[in-house]
């Protein structure tokens, strides 16, 4: 029996293990209490933060 998968970085082609949780919710399709979640590595959480936030859907940023 394995146990659970480590969550792994959501940036396109990254496999490293994700430290963070990008928490977001695009208004438009989803209801205020709906939220989505991204995964993140060191490296990536400000590249994927920025693409959310410049969107205005990045709620907040939770360490994993």
């Amino acid at each position: 029996m394995t146990g659970p998968e480590k969550p792994v970085c959501s940036a396109k082609g990254c496999r490293e293990p994700a430290a963070w949780r990008l928490i977001w919710n695009n208004p438009r399709v989803h209801t205020p209490d709906r939220e989505k979640v991204w995964t993140a590595c060191d490296e990536h959480r400000e590249q994927l933060s920025h693409h959310l936030a410049v969107r205005s859907f990045l709620l907040r940023v939770e360490p994993s």
